[in-house]
Parts: C-alpha cells; structure tokens; sequence
C-alpha cells in the first residue's frame, strides 16, 4: 500500500489565521469589558450623588413646610429658591409659598459644564481663520 504524503503548509496556516483571529478577538473582548466597567463606575457615582440630592432636597422640604419663612429668601415673582450642591451636580429646588402652605414649583439637576474650546484644529467657523 502506497501512503500519500500530507502537506501541513497549508494546514498550519489556516490555524495560525484562526489563532490570530481568535487572539484580537479576546482583546477587543477584554478592552470592551472595561470600558463597560468604567462607564458603569461613573453611571454609579452619578446615580449615588443624585439619590443623596434627592433625600437632602426631601429633608429641606420637610423643614420648609414646618416653617417656611425661615428657611428662604424670595425671589422673584414670589417663588423662593433654594440650591443644593454636590460635586458637580447641583439640584434647584422653587417654592411657592401661600399663607402657611407650600407647593413646588420646581425640582431641577444640573451638572456645571464647560465646552472644550480645543477642538483638534477644526474650523471654527470664522472667514478669517481661512486667510
């Protein structure tokens, strides 16, 4: 019996393709996995720092509907405003205040922001940045 011989050339390069393959994929895995993490991280600190904005602005309310002279100065068109700070994120609250009740007229997050004035060299728009 005559044996035929085997060419691994073409074998060995078919697994060093998927071993490559399967190699770039577990690192594209790995550095999405972290991002995720990183963004869940931040997601987590941001919905932490609202929820004990949130109790403080409820325990505020509780004190500004026992008595709510003594707690705010008007503003304008009669509603009193108080803001809460934490961080960067900050929470408005607006009372409207009638005899001895109180209602809220507005409950409002905000973050401070600032634009990135450096945009990697784009046009700004300007005719004369073309000169």
């Amino acid at each position: 019996m005559k044996q035929i011989p085997m060419r691994l050339g073409p074998l060995a390069l078919l697994l060093m393709v998927i071993s490559i393959c399967m190699t770039v994929l577990g690192i594209l895995t790995f550095t999405t996995a972290r991002a995720d993490l990183s963004m869940a991280e931040k997601y987590a600190q941001t919905v932490e720092t609202r929820y004990l904005l949130e109790s403080r602005g409820q325990s505020f309310l509780q004190e500004a509907y026992e008595d709510p002279e003594a707690l705010l100065e008007e503003a304008e068109d009669g509603v009193y405003r108080k803001t809460l700070q934490e961080g960067e994120l900050s929470l408005q609250i607006g009372l409207k205040i009638e005899g001895k009740s109180c209602q809220v007229v507005s409950w409002r997050f905000s973050r401070d922001w600032e634009a990135d004035e450096n945009m990697g060299g784009l046009w700004s728009g300007n005719e004369t940045a073309l000169r």
